[in-house]
């Protein structure tokens, strides 16, 4: 009898929060790779890859997610397939508005303007993508110029 209360226990109490927290990581993963993968599209979008644009975007994604070197090679080689896999910008952004505040989709929109600042051009396609990743995210238009200005070291 005892034996059975502590089963119900567990079935009652315990799993659904330890499904909440493997929910919470998955989330968190998910967030992670939109994140990647709105930066690698970004970097991609004026069909030129440099060296320093893809230093640039290693060291966003481990200055805003926290992650070591492995992780960040290890996110980037997945955001990398999602990006090649997609269709459209709307699965990763639609993840990023839903979870973000308006302040961290401001910060998301100021890396992408870095990311496509690294090379010290922007592509008319790198401005495009980034002002409709900015729209799909909600962000306001004082907050894309904000962004766009804090990124090139304006005040």
């Amino acid at each position: 009898m005892v034996l059975r209360g502590l089963q119900l226990f567990f079935e009652e109490r315990i799993s659904p929060m330890l499904q909440g927290a493997r929910g919470e990581a998955e989330t968190e993963q998910r967030l992670r790779l939109a994140t990647a993968a709105l930066f690698v599209e970004t970097m991609r979008a004026d069909f030129e890859v440099t060296a320093e644009e893809r230093r640039k975007l290693e060291a966003l994604l481990q200055e805003m997610l926290e992650l070591d070197d492995a992780e960040t090679r290890e996110l980037l080689a997945a955001a990398e397939q999602e990006v090649d896999s997609a269709v459209e910008l709307f699965q990763f952004t639609r993840l990023i508005d839903e979870a973000f505040t308006p302040e961290q989709k401001a910060r998301v929109v100021e890396r992408l303007w870095r990311i496509a600042l690294a090379d010290e051009h922007v592509d008319r396609l790198e401005e495009h993508l980034v002002r409709k990743i900015a729209n799909l995210l909600h962000v306001s238009h004082r907050d894309y110029i904000a962004a766009k200005r804090a990124a090139r070291g304006e005040p």
